[in-house]
C-alpha cells in the first residue's frame, strides 16, 4: 500500500509539473507565436509594406486626415486610383488588394492591367451594342475583350492637392461598339474624412476605441463633344470597383429592399458566371450574405429597385467591418447592361455589384484573389456641356465584435454575431 501510494504521489507531481511546463509554453506561444500564426493566416501586410513595395514602379501619393493616423495611397498614374488605405497609421494593416506579380513583371498586357487598388475609376457599359470594351462587328468574347487604355493604363492629371485631398483631370474620347464617340472631361477628387466625418457620412454615433480610415471619392464627366448622349446611340456610366484582400472569413453583407417579385424584379443577379450555389449566397428578408473568400469565381449584382445605398464586407479573422455608400438618385431605373451579348435591354443595368475571385477552371490560378464591392451611376443622359457626378464612400472600421456590432446593426442592420454564423452551416 505504501508503494502504491507513493506512485500516486509522484504521478502528481510530474503531471503538475507537466502542466506547469505547459502553461509557460502556452504564454511564451501568446506572446510570440501565435502572433505571427495570426499575420500568417490572414495574409497581413503592413499599409508601409504595400506603399514602399508600389514605389519600386509608379508615384504614390499618401493622404491622410489631421492625426495622421487614417491614411490613404494614391496612384496618379492609374487613373487617381486609390491602392490601399490604413485606420492605424503606416504599420496598420493594408486594406486594398495589390497585384504584386504584375507590378514586379514590368509588363503591360493587352487585354487589362488588373494592378489591383482598393477603388478605381472604370466606366460602363462593359458589353452590349453600347460597348467600350468591344470594337463594333466584334465577337462578345474574351478574345475580343479589351479594358480601354482610357482606364487601363492612361494616367490622370493632378489639378490641385492638399493632406487630406487631392483632384485629378483627364480630357478624353472613346468610340462604342454602335460606332457613337463620345467626348468628355474627367474629373475625379480623393479626399480622407476624419473619423467624426465618417461617422457623420453614415449619420450614426461615433464609436470609442475603433479604427476607421475613411475616404470620399468625387467623380464627374462633362460632355464636351457636339453631340448630346442619347439612348438610342448609347449612354455612358461611372464605374467604380474596390479590390479588398480575401480571407477564409471574409462576408459581403448587402441589405435590399424586399417586396414582391412583380413589383421589384427578383431580390439579386447572380448568374454571371454560372449561378451561384446556394451555400455561397444566401438570401434573407432584408439582406443577402455573399461569401468573400478569394476561392469561388462568383459574380452577383443588384436592380435599382432593390438595391439601397450602403453596403459592406466584414471580416472575422482581422475584425475588419468595410462600408460603403454612394450617391443613388431618386427615382433614376436606367442604368447600363454590362452583359457580353447584343442586348433587348440595354438599361436594365445593375446599381451594385460585388465579385468573389477564384479559379475559372478547376486547375487554373486565380486572376488575385480578392473580392470586389462595386457601384454604378445612373446611365448618363447629358447634354452638350452638362455635367454628372458620381459619389462614393469606403470606411474600414477595426475593432472588437461588440465595437463593430454597434455599426453594423445601424447601417446594414445586422449584427457581427450574425454576419459570422450565416455561413456557419456550410
Amino acid at each position: 500500500m505504501r508503494y502504491i501510494n507513493f506512485q500516486k504521489w509522484q504521478f502528481k507531481i510530474i503531471i503538475a509539473i507537466i502542466i506547469t511546463v505547459f502553461s509557460v509554453g502556452c504564454k511564451s506561444k501568446t506572446s510570440k507565436e501565435k502572433e505571427v500564426e495570426f499575420v500568417q493566416k490572414t495574409n497581413y501586410i503592413s499599409f508601409a509594406d504595400d506603399v514602399n513595395f508600389m514605389k519600386n514602379y509608379i508615384d504614390i501619393i499618401q493622404l491622410s486626415d489631421a492625426s495622421g493616423k487614417s491614411k490613404i495611397a494614391v496612384a496618379p498614374a492609374l487613373q487617381g486610383r486609390v491602392m490601399t488605405s490604413s485606420s492605424s497609421n503606416s504599420e496598420g494593416r493594408s486594406y486594398g488588394w495589390i497585384n504584386r506579380e504584375l507590378f514586379k513583371s514590368k509588363d503591360t498586357l493587352d487585354h487589362i492591367n488588373v494592378f489591383g487598388g482598393e477603388e478605381r475609376f472604370w466606366i460602363g457599359p462593359e458589353g452590349g451594342q453600347f460597348s467600350i470594351f468591344f470594337k463594333k462587328g466584334s465577337s462578345f468574347t474574351l478574345d475580343d475583350w479589351y479594358t480601354p487604355k482610357l482606364i487601363d493604363l492612361e494616367p490622370f492629371t493632378i489639378e490641385k492637392s492638399s493632406a487630406n485631398s487631392i483632384t485629378f483631370f483627364k480630357k478624353a474620347s472613346l468610340v462604342n461598339y454602335s460606332g457613337f464617340k463620345f467626348d468628355f472631361d474627367i474629373e475625379r477628387e480623393v479626399k480622407v474624412l476624419s473619423t467624426q466625418e465618417a461617422f457623420q457620412e453614415l449619420g450614426i454615433a461615433a464609436e470609442d476605441k475603433v479604427n476607421v480610415v475613411a475616404y470620399k471619392t468625387t467623380n464627374s464627366l462633362t460632355n464636351t463633344g457636339e453631340a448630346h448622349w442619347e439612348q438610342e446611340t448609347g449612354l455612358l456610366s461611372i464605374w467604380l470597383l474596390g479590390m479588398f484582400n480575401p480571407s477564409p472569413e471574409t462576408t459581403i453583407v448587402i441589405p435590399y429592399n424586399s417586396g414582391d417579385e412583380a413589383d421589384l424584379g427578383a431580390p439579386v443577379n447572380d448568374e454571371y458566371f454560372g449561378k451561384v450555389p446556394a451555400e455561397r449566397l444566401i438570401v434573407k428578408e432584408n439582406t443577402m450574405f455573399f461569401q468573400g473568400d478569394g476561392e469561388f469565381r462568383s459574380k452577383i449584382g443588384l436592380s435599382p429597385k432593390r438595391a439601397k445605398q450602403v453596403f459592406g464586407s466584414y471580416d472575422a479573422l482581422s475584425h475588419t467591418l468595410t462600408i460603403v455608400k454612394y450617391n443613388k438618385p431618386k427615382g433614376a431605373t436606367d442604368y447600363v447592361n454590362s452583359l457580353w451579348e447584343l442586348q433587348d435591354k440595354p438599361y436594365s443595368g445593375d446599381v451594385i455589384n460585388s465579385y468573389n475571385d477564384g479559379a475559372p477552371k478547376p486547375g487554373e490560378k486565380p486572376l488575385g484573389p480578392f473580392y470586389e464591392l462595386e457601384t454604378s451611376s445612373p446611365a448618363l443622359h447629358l447634354k452638350v456641356g452638362e455635367r454628372r457626378t458620381h459619389i462614393q464612400t469606403t470606411i474600414h472600421f477595426e475593432g472588437s465584435a461588440e465595437q463593430l456590432t454597434k455599426i453594423s446593426e445601424k447601417v446594414l442592420g445586422v449584427s457581427i454575431s450574425e454576419i459570422v454564423n450565416v455561413f456557419s452551416n456550410k
